[in-house]
């Protein structure tokens, strides 16, 4: 079977595209074209920017579609069909009725075939990590760490990939592992333990039974969104069960700030004023799914914005931290612990932001802070492995090619898509030159995944696929 596909350009950057695409639909006002314009209208005004040359081709093959269709009666059959997937895409006002189905309607009426975008759920880079580092029974592992070790943050990314693939059966694999070891066989019931590995009497278990709140939120977002696209209740049950315990164990009252998420349940308020936090444990459109799904509970919201005063005050510099304190009457302080260093953890912190919906009311003030992130990249090629939060001083070495993946949504959504372009390019040959390991590939399939099309957020957090025709009848 031959995949169509579009060219992925910027997300949220919607001019020429947009401009090309209302022109062509226009021209090409029939009864198959204006439902796929529509449609290829609705996919640009939900986040994601099309070649113009593509958006052309697919009003000019839709066209010809048409007139095929109304020269002959033989064929009402299937101008009737065609019609009616566009209208499946558009719903019955002409609005899309969520990306995936809009991008399908557009890809069958003949969308230009050129780089990225495959319309189909078969991900060969998910396909050579699940190899590489799932076992059999659905554990992540950390392929080179001195005890082999499992984190739960591994389990929560290898649901959320599996999720985009697709994958039900290494999704279901996944999360009976993470369940029974990690959870005591009841997620509902209990946070997942954060690490698992060997102990030092050889045997296999839980190191440190304290959860990690990053992984909690992920595990939550990708439960509920697999029930929502695969019809599945037990996937929500779970999920909502579980994204109800982050907010009671995972979080705190602090003073200024309001609601806040901690990295864990324990371990993060050291002193009666005094909190240490990670910015990149707080991924703003996965709280924001989060709320969608569990609307009832405003706390969610207050999450997200306790989250954007975080991200901003801790970055004095357009860096962010790995870890930040946060003192009361004082604000945020440096992290003595880890020196203030920006490294393998505020990595994501850019890819987060990159990634969020173009009509995200935080995007552009958070793309804005960041912009140091975006210069030292234009200056220097590479993102650094490691800078100083407090006065912007780079180490001596450049990112993995983890961090060049990372970066790739950041600069597409700032509309610099030529240095995007340079990263992927230095992502390959990074990893042409040495196999990565389990947390390059991590950053790897979430930034160049999303680069290719493979997944999007909608405005309200939650998953818009290509495969899935499953829309969530909210307000995006």
């Amino acid at each position: 079977m031959v995949k169509r596909t579009v060219q992925v350009r910027a997300n949220g950057v919607q001019s020429p595209s947009v401009g090309v695409a209302r022109a062509a639909c226009a021209r090409n006002a029939r009864r198959v074209a204006s439902g796929v314009c529509g449609a290829v209208l609705a996919w640009l005004a939900a986040g994601v920017a099309l070649a113009p040359a593509s958006v052309a081709a697919a009003a000019s093959a839709a066209s010809s579609a048409a007139n095929s269709a109304a020269s002959s009666a033989a064929a009402s059959a299937g101008t009737s069909a065609t019609s009616s997937a566009a209208t499946s895409a558009t719903g019955a006002t002409g609005t899309a009725a969520c990306p995936a189905q809009a991008f399908r309607a557009f890809d069958n009426a003949g969308g230009a075939q050129s780089t990225a975008l495959a319309v189909s759920a078969d991900w060969p880079a998910w396909e050579q990590f699940r190899r590489k580092f799932v076992s059999p029974d659905g554990r992540v592992i950390d392929v080179g760490s001195d005890d082999d070790r499992t984190v739960s943050e591994g389990q929560s990314y290898g649901l959320f990939f599996a999720l985009v693939a697709n994958d039900r059966a290494s999704f279901d694999r996944l999360l009976h592992w993470t369940e029974n070891n990690l959870a005591a066989g009841d997620l509902t019931a209990h946070l997942p333990a954060w690490l698992w590995g060997r102990g030092p009497d050889g045997k296999w278990g839980v190191l440190d039974s304290n959860a990690a709140s990053d992984a909690d939120l992920w595990i939550a977002y990708a439960l509920l969104e697999a029930g929502r696209v695969w019809n599945e209740r037990s996937y929500t049950a779970r999920g909502a069960a579980l994204a109800r315990r982050v907010l009671d164990e995972e979080t705190a009252r602090v003073p200024t700030l309001g609601l806040t998420l901690l990295p864990g349940p324990t371990g993060f308020h050291p002193e009666a004023d005094l909190w240490r936090v990670n910015p990149s444990y707080a991924p703003v459109q996965v709280l924001r799914g989060l709320g969608s799904a569990l609307a009832s509970d405003r706390r969610w919201q207050a999450l997200v914005d306790s989250s954007a005063r975080m991200l901003v005050g801790s970055a004095p510099q357009g860096f962010s931290p790995d870890w930040s304190l946060y003192r009361a009457g004082k604000g945020f302080l440096p992290d003595p612990a880890t020196h203030a260093e920006s490294a393998y953890n505020a990595i994501r912190v850019y890819l987060w932001i990159g990634m969020l919906n173009g009509n995200d009311p935080l995007k552009s003030r958070l793309l804005n802070h960041f912009t140091p992130f975006a210069r030292y990249i234009a200056e220097h090629g590479a993102p650094p492995e490691r800078i100083d939060t407090t006065d912007a001083k780079p180490g001596a070495n450049d990112g993995n090619a983890g961090f060049s993946a990372a970066a790739i949504p950041f600069l597409i959504a700032r509309g610099e898509t030529s240095i995007a372009d340079r990263q992927s390019a230095r992502v390959d040959q990074l990893d042409a030159q040495t196999a990565p390991g389990y947390y390059t590939s991590v950053l790897t399939l979430f930034g160049l995944g999303w680069r290719d099309g493979r997944y999007r957020f909608a405005a309200d957090g939650s998953l818009d696929l290509p495969w899935s025709s499953v829309c969530r009848p909210a307000k995006r």
